[in-house]
């Protein structure tokens, strides 16, 4: 039997290359460990177009400032991605500016193109000059080492906290033609992402209209980075991009229809699944949690109380205790902003109901303990307002996250 051509088929354990692009790693001595990889180049071999969405953070990396301006200098005409770890390139002033630079210019000198059509990315420390010449001394390796199968080095190279790589692929057809949506993230603290992400990047072989990339990749960000928390912090330099080159011989999209619908959830499903492995790899957890609010007046509200329970300390160390204190859960979703009757609201905890009209009820403590051992967890609201619903992906907040943070910088 034939696969349905209208299906995606997800690969969260690696990344395949698109066709016609390639990408190298090296080890420049930014991080700590010198021998480690930590600066990472990826290329289309063919023209292509790109997107992205940054922090909304006021306090934005360099990298960030120069990412706008060439997208807009080079009309979204997009062909590489050069990025660090170990630096974030952030509070750095003047030279940090002329660093970013610096970088997208190295990258567009061993590829052959203006230095407008590179994106920039860089994470780490804030506040410490990036060393951009060690950078520029993995030119040669850098360019030697280009290859198809390149990008799981590159998957390595960003990680900072990370305990493991981040990595999704997407297979499917759109008309007759074979076409891949793939993508790897970094992440794991400082995560609380509005209309960003941490680092995040997707290359796609599929042809599509920058116009609608731009949408798609919207739509992929709301619902994927843009629901997920770790700790309620909105970094400096979250960026998320994609990388567009048509290499698949797939029809265009350049209107939205059937393609665009089948793309647009290819992205979403990748997106969402590189966003939850953040969250499952969230500093010190060891719980995942999914927070469902139904019964809001809109989805923006639902999302909103979603929100704020997931970013509540106290829910998320009951959570690590694995104490059932569901009044906490009721009590963020009161400071949300969000205006509801708390006397309709039902909370369950996996299938295990906790309160009924706002009202608690006598449950099986032990019961409830032995939910909260799991490793995944659910926890459904419903405040009885209206039809719309909301979907978070959060996890606890343990010891090890003060440890990690504690010395990060040191």
């Amino acid at each position: 039997m034939k696969s349905n051509p209208l299906t995606w088929k997800i690969d969260p354990q690696q990344i395949l290359s698109p066709q016609g692009f390639l990408a190298s790693a090296a080890a420049a001595g930014i991080k700590k460990a010198e021998d480690r990889l930590d600066v990472g180049l990826i290329f289309s071999s063919l023209p292509s177009i790109g997107a992205a969405r940054f922090t909304t953070n006021v306090v934005q990396a360099a990298p960030i400032t120069v990412c706008r301006k060439n997208l807009e200098d080079s009309g979204g005409e997009i062909r590489a991605l050069i990025v660090n770890s170990g630096n974030a390139n952030a509070c750095t002033g003047e030279g940090g500016l002329q660093a970013a630079r610096q970088m997208a210019e190295m990258a567009g000198s061993i590829l052959g193109i203006s230095p407008q059509q590179v994106f920039v990315s860089s994470t780490g420390v804030i506040g410490v000059p990036l060393p951009v010449d060690r950078i520029e001394k993995q030119a040669a390796t850098l360019k030697a080492k280009l290859r198809p199968d390149g990008l799981d080095d590159v998957a390595k190279a960003i990680m900072t906290t990370d305990t493991v790589k981040k990595v999704c692929s997407a297979e499917s057809n759109i008309g007759s033609a074979p076409v891949r949506i793939s993508g790897m993230t970094k992440g794991a603290g400082m995560i609380h992402p509005r209309m960003a992400t941490t680092l995040g990047f997707v290359l796609t072989d599929a042809m599509i209209t920058r116009a609608l990339l731009e949408d798609a990749l919207g739509f992929a960000c709301e619902k994927s980075y843009n629901r997920i928390s770790v700790d309620g912090d909105t970094s400096t330099n979250d960026t998320l991009a994609i990388i567009a080159n048509g290499a698949s011989g797939t029809p265009l999209i350049d209107q939205k229809g059937e393609h665009y619908t089948h793309f647009l959830d290819g992205l979403t499903s990748v997106c969402q699944n590189l966003a939850q492995q953040i969250v499952r790899d969230g500093e010190g957890a060891g719980k995942f949690v999914e927070i469902v609010v139904q019964g809001a007046g809109t989805e923006a509200e639902a999302t909103q109380i979603a929100r704020s329970i997931a970013n509540s300390p106290l829910v998320k160390t009951a959570i690590a205790g694995e104490d059932a204190n569901w009044g906490r859960i009721l009590c963020a979703a009161g400071y949300s902003g969000v205006k509801f009757d708390p006397n309709r609201v039902n909370i369950y905890i996996d299938e295990l109901q906790v309160c009924r009209n706002g009202t608690g009820l006598a449950f099986d403590e032990r019961a409830a303990k032995q939910i909260l051992r799991q490793r995944e967890i659910r926890i459904f609201l419903n405040i009885n307002m209206g039809e719309a619903t909301s979907t978070m992906w959060t996890c606890d907040l343990t010891k090890e996250y003060i440890h990690i943070n504690a010395d990060y910088r040191t």
